[in-house]
């Protein structure tokens, strides 16, 4: 067994500029300064995505290890105090304990973290999603390890011919199954069909057993009991020799599927893959914006990135993403553009149906 090295993308909204659209630079910079040359950290990236930070930092201290998530933590805390500095909108809004506990989990940033054994060549992809929740990865994910149209590999390659096991996570039961894939895909396909309450949360391969992908599986919503900001999930994926080719893996966003998120939360829009100098979602919010970062890791170093999405090649899908958008805003507050009454629980519903209560008139009664 050689030495094992653990990423770790860790993330929270604590101020847009302006509004909900983008990050400063102080904050940026603040994030840099406190992760530059860590003890704890081997090397470390600072991205971000419409407003939200997102810390990339390769260890060896493993998942959920206390001092890596407080660091997190802290910086998150310091990016706070300048955002409330410079008066930008929803600051700390993530950030949803007053101290830390000795584990992120919980206190509001999303975190997805792998730990293994750095192969001779080691590709990662870093997908980092804004405006959106956990379950946008769903099909992206089953279309990279689980689907032959998209993923030659899983035929011809005979790395990768056995299959997958994908780790489903229960969101509102906090329970999770394991299916093994490709015998298992029909059943597997009844919950994630369903992303508002089933997320992907870990793929391994069926023969090795290694981490081929991870994703944040937090919920604001439910955490916080009350609407704080949408999730802006990330995800993590490692490529090829026995895992999807880098192709592969971003070959299904070729295609904009629906996600819930957008303005304030509470609709359905497309996800429309960009690069960096275009992750800042204005119309309406959005609509929803996923950008993939692309890192070779060399003795735990992060080579890179790669800004995969601002190929021109990604051009048709984002012009058929802004014509999917034009669709679903003429419904305005029409469902499916806006979410259905059940995710409707964190916004002025409920508010509204206690004011109005003793309007309703029973008609079993008469």
């Amino acid at each position: 067994m050689g030495k094992k090295l653990t990423l770790s993308v860790i993330k929270a909204d604590v101020g847009g500029y302006v509004g909900h659209t983008y990050v400063h630079e102080e904050l940026l910079e603040k994030a840099r300064e406190m992760l530059s040359d860590h003890p704890l950290l081997i090397d470390s990236y600072v991205a971000h995505v419409g407003d939200d930070i997102n810390l990339i930092m390769t260890h060896e201290t493993g998942r959920n290890n206390g001092e890596i998530h407080k660091l997190a933590w802290d910086i998150f805390t310091e990016c706070t105090e300048v955002a409330k500095k410079l008066k930008l909108y929803g600051a700390g809004q993530d950030l949803l304990g007053d101290a830390f506990s000795g584990n992120i989990k919980g206190l509001g940033p999303g975190i997805a973290e792998m730990e293994f054994e750095e192969r001779q060549s080691e590709p990662v992809i870093v997908f980092m999603a804004d405006k959106t929740e956990p379950g946008a990865w769903n099909l992206p994910l089953y279309k990279m390890f689980a689907d032959p149209f998209n993923t030659i590999g899983l035929v011809i390659d005979p790395k990768m011919h056995n299959g997958f096991d994908f780790e489903i996570r229960d969101m509102i039961k906090n329970k999770k199954i394991v299916f093994s894939t490709p015998e298992e895909i029909y059943d597997m396909l009844v919950f994630i069909g369903a992303p508002g309450r089933f997320c992907i949360k870990r793929i391994f391969h069926r023969e090795t057993k290694d981490i081929a992908a991870v994703s944040s599986t937090q919920r604001l919503n439910l955490m916080a009991g009350r609407y704080v900001g949408k999730d802006d999930p990330v995800c993590i994926v490692r490529c090829q020799s026995g895992f999807p080719a880098v192709g592969e893996a971003l070959e299904p966003f070729t295609y904009p599927h629906l996600v819930a998120g957008w303005m304030r939360g509470s609709h359905n829009g497309p996800l429309m893959p960009v690069g960096m100098k275009d992750a800042r979602p204005t119309r309406f919010d959005g609509p929803p914006r996923v950008v993939a970062l692309g890192f070779q890791l060399s003795e735990g170093k992060l080579v890179g990135p790669q800004d995969f999405f601002g190929d021109p090649a990604f051009d048709n899908v984002r012009t058929q993403a802004n014509r999917v958008a034009d669709y679903m805003r003429r419904m305005g507050p029409f469902e499916p553009n806006r979410l259905p009454l059940d995710e409707m629980e964190y916004t002025t519903m409920p508010q509204v149906t206690k004011k109005l209560k003793d309007r309703f008139i029973d008609l079993r009664n008469k």
